[in-house]
């Protein structure tokens, strides 16, 4: 346990962080899983409206890089497509 002050600031907020951190990582991967896991197109489409958003969000607020964001919201919208074209 730190014993400055500010030390045990940097504690309360870091653990306060992380929490934050890893709901929001959960919520973007529980979306992922809905749109690979939805059973119609339009379910699928929506899903992915809802994954997209989210993706978007967390690489703004620097969870996950751009780029790792742009790559998984091309490969769900190649999913919902395919899935589409099957119909």
């Amino acid at each position: 346990m730190p014993t400055i002050q500010s030390a045990r600031k940097r504690m309360r907020q870091t653990t306060r962080q992380r929490a934050r951190n890893r709901a929001q990582l959960s919520a973007v991967r529980t979306a992922i899983k809905k749109v690979r896991q939805a059973t119609s197109t339009e379910e699928a489409q929506a899903a992915y409206h809802e994954a997209s958003q989210l993706l978007d969000r967390a690489a703004r607020k620097g969870l996950i890089a751009k780029n790792n964001a742009a790559r998984n919201k091309r490969r769900l919208h190649k999913h919902v497509t395919e899935k589409a074209a099957k119909k």
